[in-house]
Parts: C-alpha cells; sequence; structure tokens
C-alpha cells in the first residue's frame, strides 16, 4: 500500500470535482481541447477484471490499459467550474461540481505565500440586496393621471456636464427680445441614462472591446439611443480616437495613466470631440487595491496601446501627485479642460465610502462651474481583478451613499448642479432598467454598468465562485482574454446584436416604470414614488414603509 501523503493536493482540496462517467464518454476529447485552465488531462488506467468460464469457477484475472480523463490536482491549473466541458461533451459524460468542504483559501496560501488573486465578483453574499426590497409604489390615480407607456412621449436623457443654477446663467436679453451669451457656459451632453462602464482594452480582449464599441455606435447611429461608452484606463485604438464615433466615447483617466500617451498625441487627428472625460480616483470593487492587470494579459497590441512592457500592471489605488480635493479641482480638472478647450464636461469617479460625501460637497462648491459629475461606485459591481480579500472584504453599498450624496445636495439647494451617476451591483438578477429607476428616484441621474455587460457576452461566472478567473487571461467564453484561440470563441457580431437588444428592450420597461407614476422626464429624487418592505432600508432611505 502506497504510503498516504497528507500534504499532497487532491480534488478534495479544491473548489470543483470534475464528476466522470468513463461508462459514457466517447474519447473524443472535446472537453481537454475546450478546458482554457489546464484542470483535465487524458491518463490511461490499469484495470483488471476478474473473469470465470467454463462449468466450474475457475477465476481468471486479466489487466487492460483503459483511456480516461483525470481531474488535475494543482492550486494553479485547478478546475473553476465554468462548466465548458460540459457543454461540449456530446454524451454528458463530464461535468464540474462544487466542492462544499474544500481547502482552496487555506492551501493556496500555505503553497504559495502570497494573497489570493482572482477576478469577477465577490463571493461574499448577503440575504436580500436592498434594491429587491424597493417597489415603484406610487402608482397615480384619477386626480394625477398616470401616462399611457405605449404612446406617450418620453424624455430618457440625463447630463452628463455641470449645470448652472438659473440665477447664475450668463444670459440675458436685448431690446427686441433677443438672448444674448455673455459668457460661455459650461458643456452638457444629454446622454442615456445608463453608461456602458469602463472596462479596459486589456482587461476585454479585443474581440469583446470592438463588439461593445459596435453596440455602442449601432445604438447610437441606427436605434437613436444615445448611449455612451467608458474607455476604462489603458487608451483607445488609433483608428477609433480618429474616427467619428469618438463622439461616443468617454475616455477614462485613472492613476496608472495608461494609453494617455497615445491619446494625446492623437489629439491633432481627432474630428470629433469624445463624450466626455472620466478622472478615476477610486472604484467600488477593491477600493484600496487598485487594477491589476496580470502580464499574462498584456499582449503586444495593449503594450502598443499602453506603452509598457510585458509585466504586471497595478494601477494605484489614487493619483499620487494629488492631496486634496481642491488640488485635483484646480490640476486635474483645469488640465483636462484645457486640452480640449473646455468643449468637453469632465467628471470624476469615486469609491462609496463613509466618506464619499464629504468628497461631493467639496465637488458641488466648485467655484469653476466646470466639475461635470460625479460617479459613485459600489462594493457589488467590479469585473476586474485584484486580491480576494480586497474584493470580499472591502467597499462600501450603493444605495446609501447615494441617497446622502443626494440629501445633502438638497440641503444646500444644489442638487442637479453636479450630476450623480452611481453604479455597483446593479442589474445582478439581469433586470437593469428596474434597478436604474430605483436608483434615479434615490437621486441618481444615471447609472452606469459593466459586469452585466459580459453577461450579455456569454459570461459563464456568477457571484457564487463560478469561473471568476478574469486575472488569468484564460477566459473560456473569450470575453477576458488575449489568448487568440480563446478570443475567437467569441463572436464580436453576435455580442454587439446581444447589447442592441438588450438595450432597447430595457428602454421599453423604462417607459413602462415611468408611466404609472406619471412622469414623462426621469424622476430624479423622486423618492415619494418608492416604497419599501424592510423597516430598516425605509429609515435609512427615507421612504416610505409597508408591509
Amino acid at each position: 500500500m502506497e504510503t498516504v501523503k497528507m500534504n499532497n493536493v487532491t480534488a478534495n482540496d479544491l473548489p470543483w470535482k470534475i464528476i466522470y462517467d468513463s461508462k459514457r464518454c466517447t474519447m473524443c476529447g472535446s472537453c481537454i481541447a475546450t478546458c482554457s485552465f489546464r484542470a483535465i488531462k487524458m491518463k490511461v488506467e490499469r484495470r483488471r477484471s476478474v473473469v470465470s468460464e467454463g462449468d466450474f469457477p475457475e477465476p481468471k484475472a486479466s489487466f487492460s490499459a483503459v483511456p480516461v480523463i483525470k481531474q488535475v490536482n494543482s492550486i494553479r491549473d485547478f478546475c473553476r467550474g465554468c462548466g465548458m466541458c460540459e457543454k461540449v461533451c456530446p454524451n454528458d459524460a463530464i461535468r464540474p461540481e462544487r466542492n462544499p468542504d474544500n481547502r482552496h483559501p487555506i492551501i493556496t496560501r500555505c503553497l504559495t505565500a502570497d494573497s489570493i488573486k482572482r477576478g469577477g465578483r465577490k463571493n461574499l453574499e448577503g440575504a436580500t440586496r436592498t434594491l429587491d426590497s424597493i417597489r415603484v409604489g406610487r402608482i397615480s390615480q384619477m386626480t394625477d393621471p398616470s401616462l399611457d407607456a405605449q404612446r406617450h412621449t418620453f424624455d430618457l436623457l440625463a447630463p452628463f456636464g455641470r449645470i448652472l443654477p438659473p440665477g447664475e446663467l450668463p444670459f440675458s436679453s436685448d431690446n427686441d427680445g433677443n438672448l444674448i451669451t455673455s459668457t460661455a457656459t459650461p458643456p452638457v451632453n444629454m446622454i442615456y441614462p445608463i453608461i456602458i462602464g469602463d472596462m479596459s482594452i486589456g482587461a476585454l480582449s479585443w474581440r469583446m472591446w470592438e463588439a461593445v464599441a459596435m453596440a455602442t455606435a449601432y445604438l447610437n447611429e441606427e436605434c437613436g439611443l444615445p448611449v455612451r461608452m467608458s474607455s476604462g484606463e489603458g487608451g483607445l485604438p488609433r483608428r477609433l480616437l480618429r474616427s467619428k464615433y469618438l463622439k461616443y466615447m468617454i475616455l477614462q483617466i485613472a492613476s496608472g495613466h495608461f494609453g494617455w500617451n497615445r491619446i494625446a498625441t492623437s489629439m491633432p487627428d481627432m474630428i470629433e470631440d469624445p463624450a466626455g472625460i472620466l478622472i478615476k480616483i477610486g472604484q467600488g470593487a477593491k477600493p484600496g487595491d487598485g487594477g491589476l492587470l496580470q502580464s499574462g494579459k498584456v499582449a503586444s497590441h495593449i503594450q502598443a496601446i499602453r506603452g509598457v512592457p510585458k509585466t504586471d500592471l497595478l494601477s494605484p489605488p489614487n493619483h499620487q501627485g494629488l492631496y486634496s480635493i481642491e488640488e485635483s479641482v484646480q490640476k486635474m480638472f483645469l488640465s483636462m479642460n484645457a486640452a480640449f478647450k473646455f468643449r468637453v464636461p469632465v467628471a470624476i469617479k469615486v469609491a462609496a465610502s463613509s466618506t464619499s460625501v464629504s468628497v461631493f460637497n467639496n465637488l458641488v462648491r466648485d467655484p469653476y462651474n466646470i466639475v461635470g459629475g460625479f460617479f459613485l461606485d459600489g462594493i457589488d459591481g467590479g469585473t476586474g481583478a485584484a486580491h480576494e480579500v480586497s474584493l470580499d472584504h472591502t467597499g462600501h453599498p450603493i444605495a446609501s451613499k447615494l441617497r446622502d450624496c443626494y440629501l445633502a445636495a438638497v440641503s444646500q439647494g444644489r442638487q442637479g448642479q453636479i450630476p450623480l451617476w452611481a453604479a455597483g451591483g446593479l442589474g445582478k438578477t439581469g433586470d437593469l432598467a428596474a434597478d436604474a429607476f430605483k436608483m434615479i428616484c434615490l437621486g441618481a441621474n444615471g447609472v452606469f454598468s459593466g459586469k452585466l455587460i459580459l453577461q450579455m457576452a456569454g459570461c459563464v461566472g456568477n457571484d457564487t465562485g463560478r469561473c471568476n478567473a478574469c486575472n488569468t487571461g484564460l477566459c473560456p467564453a473569450g470575453i477576458t482574454t488575449q489568448e487568440p484561440q480563446l478570443a475567437h470563441r467569441l463572436d464580436p457580431e453576435k455580442v454587439a446584436q446581444n447589447i442592441v437588444n438588450y438595450f432597447l428592450a430595457m428602454d421599453k420597461e423604462f417607459k413602462k416604470l415611468m408611466a404609472p407614476i406619471g412622469n414623462s422626464t426621469l424622476p430624479v429624487g423622486r423618492a415619494d414614488a418608492l416604497i419599501s418592505t424592510d423597516h430598516a432600508v425605509a429609515d435609512r432611505l427615507k421612504i416610505q414603509h409597508v408591509c
């Protein structure tokens, strides 16, 4: 008998086990060819069979070599539960099964002396989402008629840019009643209230990123929906920077400044201004950790766009040259506005936290009138890679902090002057319209979402630990990989079609929610339209409790 080696890694230590039925397997090899994680392999087992021939028992043993599929027992090449093997198997002979008694968090730290890194979502689940305990409860009656969702005209537009209060508008009229502008007003773009959130070239495969860009252009050019897409930190291809479609892109500048050399050198050749500039101070999914693009995903085209060597790329958690909000206003906002000659709105993105209201209060009092938006990002979102401890244990839920920021502006009579945009787990149930509508009623001018876009493309990951390997560059769906053979699994045109169709469906659902409360424009701050079945949620958000 072989000595038991207690410290060897076995399938029982890993988060997923491979369930394999050799009797159904035809050894076609599809599962092994499909597994991007190299978590299964071909192996030959020696089988013993005993037979007895004749009238009297005469057992004879025979041995045969049988080819089988075996799970790899490794903390590097382990099964992530993506289920691609089950998808391609013609005989249902193989599938992953969750192992609730795994020791993976312990043995990985013990064997590597390093923190666990992964992509995707947080794995710690609460009992009920805040938004799921909220309903749209104000239904207009005869004294306040509701609208016909099928025939009424609705204005689904949100501002991206600084909104001046009436007393500060530089307008006057001459003796003939003509409007005269004494000084320039801050730039404002009226856009669809849902922005496709920042996911960079590098984080996504080039086919996925171009699919999202194609969908954005189609929604604008053919469907008449002014949807905007944030580039994420990492730059853009030159052909996009020099095309007319740049006007649908929000260029993000973050603490790593990746890709900004290419953007700056392309400015003389731009035939359109971008839709906006988004300065990322922090993000909600892993605040304090910063984005992480591991070297395996830094392909040659990523190196060219970002101007970096093939190495792990970490975006610092904040801008190292800035020490206060006031300084960021003076230095960053003025420089970005000046770069585009004050034609392009500039916004800031921060992680939701107990201090984010203080940040917002400082920006609301901006004397230059150039802060074009406040993007607040909560813990439940995020598609990028980070240390697992950051993804699971740091961050702030979004609903209460959005409400705090809105009410802080209301108390000063400054609501709506700096548009509030919020994100963090929106669309988690697949219904982004309902989540966005509730957030708008709580005070947001609009929302942004990235994770759900990946689900539209066919992402097989989930919030309970399935797949979540975006950081490895081995995405089995071809969404977050730079490996050509994996990226080509993705059909960009099909992905673009899915995104377009989802937004068209969502546009109808928005109107279905606006009609009963009698609003033909976005109900920003209409918390009176909301009710909650949870007393604590109702008290915290200052909405009506019902039972």
